[in-house]
């Protein structure tokens, strides 16, 4: 055998990573298309946010809000939801079955209307962090092209609110959504974001890898050296190591941490809001923790009485901060 076909990484079942660099997803990868037909109340429509790379992201909007604007003529503003999938920056897609699921849910519940970014995953031969982030931010640029009410697609211009604007995402996803708004602050320019909600994100370090075992530990180091094969510091980089990093110049005002009671990752959500506190951000954070549920177990169980309870609290935080922003 080729020693580039040999096997580096053996993530059965989920997938495998061979020495050239390609990747082998052992999960089916179902593509579920949008519909104008409402499910659960909401319809969807794809657009491309980057013709030159062929990336899109999925439109979200209570169907509702359209029959209202054709029957009275006036085109209804909702809080704008941009969110990003999880899967390890290497499984799921913005299209697969499980989001499709829950972003229906959220904005059945919460009346808004969302993006769910599709990016580049992280082959290690092909799409290495960064690419993910620059993705990402490459849709959070298209969606503000927007703001103006002139942008490319018409159901954007004519119902975001871009006076309410939330990031969120869960596991990898919700990585990058605390990446986003990190960038919205440095950048200084029109992107600003009302709130944050990150669902038992994808943060650890050092630190926290040698409390696990020593399968635990490997797997985890294993997978950043998947997706970041180029990183000197390993686990101790920054796009990984978030609680210590400069959390200070968060760009929005209000930050809810989800996490799960069986999950290794929840004690870096728990020490993420507290670094927020303690860094002079001057926002307000919240912490909700599930008991005796896992890592995304409301993507992965999306009918179960938690993941419902899960939704209901994100569209309370969403409407919350509406409320607050407009005394």
């Amino acid at each position: 055998m080729d020693s580039d076909q040999e096997l580096a990484y053996d993530y059965s079942p989920r997938f495998r990573v061979y020495k050239n660099g390609q990747i082998q997803r052992l999960v089916a990868e179902t593509f579920v298309p949008p519909s104008l037909t409402p499910q659960n109340g909401v319809v969807s429509k794809d657009a491309i946010y980057s013709p030159e790379k062929n990336l899109s992201l999925r439109i979200y909007l209570p169907h509702q809000t359209l029959e209202t604007s054709e029957a009275n003529k006036k085109k209804k503003k909702l809080p704008l939801l941009i969110y990003f999938h999880g899967g390890a920056f290497i499984m799921e897609t913005a299209f697969s079955p499980a989001y499709n699921t829950f972003l229906t849910s959220t904005v059945s519940a919460a009346g808004c209307i969302a993006f769910s970014v599709d990016y580049r995953r992280a082959p290690v031969a092909e799409h290495p962090i960064p690419i993910p982030y620059e993705d990402s931010w490459d849709a959070v640029k298209w969606i503000f092209t927007h703001v103006a009410g002139s942008g490319p697609e018409d159901l954007v211009n004519d119902h975001a609110d871009f006076r309410r604007v939330f990031v969120a995402g869960d596991s990898a996803g919700a990585n990058i959504a605390h990446h986003m708004a990190i960038r919205a602050g440095e950048e200084n320019g029109s992107i600003k974001f009302s709130g944050m909600t990150l669902f038992h994100p994808f943060f650890f370090s050092k630190a926290i890898l040698e409390e696990q075992e020593d399968g635990v530990r490997r797997y985890m180091e294993g997978i950043w050296e998947i997706v970041c094969p180029n990183s000197k510091k390993g686990v101790e980089d920054p796009w990984i190591n978030v609680v210590g990093s400069d959390l200070s110049g968060l760009e929005c005002g209000r930050v809810l941490v989800m996490v799960a009671g069986k999950d290794l990752l929840a004690r870096e959500g728990r020490v993420y809001a507290e670094k927020l506190e303690e860094c002079g951000w001057g926002g307000r954070v919240e912490v909700v923790e599930t008991e005796d549920e896992d890592h995304v177990f409301h993507i992965r169980n999306p009918d179960s009485d938690n993941a419902r309870l899960l939704v209901q609290r994100f569209a309370e935080f969403l409407r919350q901060v509406c409320s607050d922003d407009k005394e």
